[in-house]
């Protein structure tokens, strides 16, 4: 009768020690959670500005060359806490009334996989417009994606009627500002 009060204390013993593993196992993984989106706030804050870049790099590339108007940057500057984790951004590009609009927000997860195949944190959409579009409620749309292929880090577009993908750059904002012309 002993020895088996005994094999029971041990067993108690085992399993209470297994729970303790366990819940220090457990506060591990949240510390590790906790890491990995801290860094993927840092990282959605960088491409935010890398978006912003980008737009103004190609603003500024254009307005170098122009001697009789200016293509607009809105906003005209971005600091780095400019990124609204729980809103949507936007960057809008404007030549006389011929409007590029760039608006990304955060992914409800940390990366997500839900619209494009390649794993991203940040998605959003570009329009295109002008007026002769507006009159005839059509306004080009395609989406984009900040995304995380095999250590690479990189703004990409996507257009879903023709599947077409790319990288988001200045040849891309191009052509999309050239259909508008």
């Amino acid at each position: 009768m002993v020895a088996r009060i005994a094999n029971q204390a041990q067993a108690r013993d085992a399993r209470l020690r297994r729970l303790a593993e366990s819940i220090d196992a457990l506060a591990e993984k949240d510390e590790g959670l906790l890491r990995r989106a801290r860094e993927i706030t840092a990282l959605r804050q960088a491409a935010a500005a890398d978006l912003y870049a980008i737009c103004a790099d190609f603003v500024g590339s254009v307005n170098r060359l122009l001697a009789r108007t200016e293509v607009q940057l809105d906003p005209p500057g971005y600091a780095a806490d400019s990124f609204q984790e729980d809103l949507v951004n936007l960057v809008q590009i404007n030549v006389r009334g011929r409007i590029l609009q760039v608006s990304f927000s955060a992914t409800p997860e940390l990366v997500s996989t839900e619209d494009f195949r390649v794993p991203y944190t940040l998605e959003g959409t570009v329009r295109a417009f002008n007026q002769e579009l507006l009159d005839k409620d059509i306004i080009e749309e395609q989406l984009i994606f900040y995304t995380l292929e095999n250590h690479k880090k990189m703004w990409r577009f996507f257009d879903a009627r023709t599947y077409r993908s790319g990288p988001f750059d200045r040849e891309y904002l191009i052509g999309l500002m050239e259909q508008l012309l």
